[in-house]
């Protein structure tokens, strides 16, 4: 895939590469080509810059609302003192830590040790030859998993065989949404720790965590 404007896109040493907006200015860097192209694809979809440019419609000023107009209400001589409002005492909101908010099946401990590391890459029809055998937080998993040494496959759209996994990070440096967020899987034989894509719905289907993925363990299937 070739990158639009080359004048903004230049060798910064001899393994990372530099992408600079005309519009807003920012800057992304990458190793990886395929995955700066999936990344500018991103931004060019983002950049508020360029959204005021193209759509200028949506910029509609907003009037306040007026204040609501107090109504007078005369009370005989004769009543008596009305008692004072009652105060409502407001708890204050706390931010929860992100889950899947689905129910949890799946044990990441267990008697499995006897397993080796997986080589890539995730077969691309799984769902075909797997059934689901659980779930984490409300995210799918497909057989096998005998924990610790066997995890499987994780998630419906956004997917990765945690068995080839070697945790070097890649997908969650790549992707612009923060769909991923690492899980420990301590005994497990390629990695102890793996991205679990707790915010699948969030995806946007760039491609950028597929297409940066060493051992190619990740498989995104879009929706419809």
């Amino acid at each position: 895939m070739l990158i639009n404007d080359m004048s903004e896109y230049r060798s910064v040493s001899v393994t990372t590469n530099e992408y600079v907006c005309g519009d807003c200015g920012s800057q992304l860097l990458h190793e990886n080509p395929n995955t700066l192209q999936s990344m500018i694809d991103v931004h060019n979809q983002l950049c508020p810059v360029k959204r005021q440019k193209t759509l200028p419609g949506l910029m509609v000023s907003s009037k306040p609302p007026s204040p609501p107009t107090k109504a007078t209400v005369q009370q005989p001589a004769s009543a008596s003192v009305a008692a004072p409002p009652s105060q409502v005492t407001q708890t204050p909101e706390t931010n929860a830590p992100a889950t899947g908010g689905g129910a949890t099946t799946i044990s990441l401990t267990g008697t499995g040790t006897s397993y080796s590391k997986v080589e890539g890459p995730i077969d691309p029809d799984f769902k075909s030859k797997r059934g689901v055998v659980g779930t984490f937080q409300g995210i799918k998993v497909w057989g096998e998993v005998d924990a610790p040494g066997r995890l499987g496959i994780w998630g419906s759209e956004v997917t990765v065989d945690f068995d080839i996994c070697v945790a070097d990070g890649a997908c969650i440096e790549a992707c612009p949404v923060n769909v991923y967020e690492w899980l420990d899987t301590p005994g497990h034989p390629a990695s102890e720790k793996k991205p679990f894509m707790i915010r699948e719905k969030d995806c946007i289907f760039c491609m950028a965590c597929e297409n940066v993925c060493p051992p190619q363990c990740v498989k995104i299937f879009n929706k419809g």
